[in-house]
């Protein structure tokens, strides 16, 4: 029969979490993790595999914990409150917590070595599922009449990833606030309205 446990698996992941966070997949050694999570090497092992493993499962917990704003944004009546809403979201996460700014899927995803590769290619993924709810949200708003007919769904919706992602590097190099919400802010400035627009929620959304 094997050992039991002497710590808290959910503590652990949480702390590992945050370890990537700050410093992306490639940059958090072992060191790093066993530190934060006050476990050894070994334990760590027996709990989740190896390091791809722990960073596959921190990643599942901060799209849980953290990323749930998405869902929130994509039932927004109007596309363009859609978009805010992601954007002053996004804003509060990147700069919430200082010892880790900007995006776990973004700093993570940036660079890496070969031997890293599948968990960028995770990453990637991700990117691409989130994007792809965003532009099936953008086709029922032209459907609704929210978008004109000569918006490209799928390039809007790539737009405000765009924007979304490059915030989170912005935030990572030191960006305040304040700033941030000026570039989100800019990216509404020209947001295309269709002929049946519903009451603009954006800058309540903002707020």
């Amino acid at each position: 029969m094997g050992r039991h446990r002497e710590f808290d698996v959910e503590k652990v992941l949480d702390a590992a979490l945050c370890v990537f966070w700050r410093k992306g997949y490639e940059g958090a050694s072992y060191a790093d993790l066993t530190e934060a999570a006050g476990v050894e090497r070994p334990a760590l092992y027996s709990a989740f595999g190896n390091k791809e493993a722990l960073f596959r499962r921190a990643l599942v917990r901060y799209y849980e914990r953290y990323l749930d704003y998405l869902p929130e944004a994509l039932a927004l009546p109007t596309s363009r409150a859609v978009a805010a809403h992601l954007f002053d979201r996004a804003i509060d996460l990147n700069t919430r917590y200082p010892e880790h700014t900007g995006c776990l899927g973004i700093n993570g995803a940036l660079a890496g070595s070969d031997e890293s590769e599948p968990v960028r290619l995770a990453l990637v993924e991700a990117r691409a599922d989130g994007e792809a709810q965003i532009r099936q949200r953008f086709e029922r708003a032209q459907a609704e009449g929210d978008l004109p007919e000569t918006v490209k769904p799928a390039v809007l919706a790539a737009f405000v990833m765009a924007v979304l992602h490059g915030m989170a590097v912005q935030a990572k190099a030191g960006f305040d606030r304040d700033t941030l919400r000026a570039v989100a802010e800019q990216a509404l400035s020209t947001w295309p309205s269709g002929r049946a627009t519903a009451p603009d929620l954006a800058v309540e959304a903002m707020g």
